[in-house]
């Protein structure tokens, strides 16, 4: 996948590679000299600084890196005429920190974000700086996006379970499409009541003038309790437990729940589980 960040007026490419970011050599290249990229990069490969740099990035991430074809190519580094380009790189060594590659679309040089920083800041520090804050927002926008995803994905699953749940326990053979959907909003608001202290309708006469419903306005904490509550309502259908029953059960797990995730919020539970490993 690949994403584009705009650094200083300038367009960047980043895109996703075996589970690391790359970045675009050939796009921060071009805050230097637009119509020379290649040998911009070229230039900063063949310092002797850069080809230390890249070879111990090499030894601590690939752990198929030729050290004998990378000692001779650092015997060679700061002679005069010495050119290293990044194919000469990569075919010698074995490398995995830096890549070329043709086409009309993803062209260029690109290079894993800890060498990505060390040429843009090469090529200019002010240039780095603005890189790597964009590179930040960047991720922090995407750890956002992973959030609502995983919450979406859960509420999905865990609706499924309960939808199908009622259909093999409390909805009778012959029924009509209205009234199967009858059953799954009456089910939908033993949740809402256990969770929210009021059914759909409720809150919509109470609230005339806000849009969507009553969950579009739940917290963290709340999506948190209803998807588990979704799984435990599931449980108590395919038990026979009646539905009276199963709503005060609600209740009572949606109270404990929701003391437990505001007196220690989420975040800090999962934190704390993380540390544990």
């Amino acid at each position: 996948m690949e994403q584009t960040i705009n650094v200083n007026g300038k367009d960047v490419a980043v895109i996703s590679r075996n589970n690391d970011d790359f970045i675009s050599l050939t796009d921060i290249a071009k805050y230097k000299n637009p119509a020379e990229t290649s040998l911009v990069i070229s230039h900063w490969l063949s310092t002797r600084f850069t080809v230390e740099f890249m070879g111990i990035w090499e030894r601590l991430n690939n752990p198929d890196f030729n050290t004998t074809e990378f000692s001779s190519i650092r015997n060679e580094s700061g002679s005069n005429g010495f050119v290293l380009t990044t194919k000469r790189w990569t075919e010698k060594t074995n490398a995995i920190g830096i890549y070329s590659r043709a086409g009309r679309y993803n062209s260029g040089t690109f290079a894993h974000k800890d060498i990505a920083f060390e040429f843009a800041s090469w090529i200019s520090v002010e240039f780095k700086l603005y890189l790597i804050k964009e590179f930040q927002r960047l991720k922090e926008e995407e750890q956002k996006q992973l959030g609502w995803d995983i919450k979406r994905n859960l509420a999905k699953i865990n609706y499924r379970i309960h939808t199908d749940a009622i259909k093999e326990n409390l909805i009778p053979p012959e029924l009509t499409k209205a009234q199967i959907n009858l059953v799954y909003a009456t089910e939908a608001d033993v949740l809402n009541m256990a969770l929210f202290g009021m059914t759909a309708k409720q809150w919509r006469d109470a609230n005339p003038g806000q849009k969507g419903n009553i969950r579009d306005y739940a917290d963290v904490n709340q999506l948190v309790c209803l998807s588990n509550m979704e799984n435990l309502n599931a449980l108590f259908i395919n038990e026979g437990v009646s539905q009276p029953e199963r709503l005060a059960k609600l209740n009572k797990i949606a109270i404990q729940q929701m003391r437990l995730l505001t007196e220690k919020p989420l975040q800090s539970l999962l934190e704390q589980k993380n540390r544990k490993r």
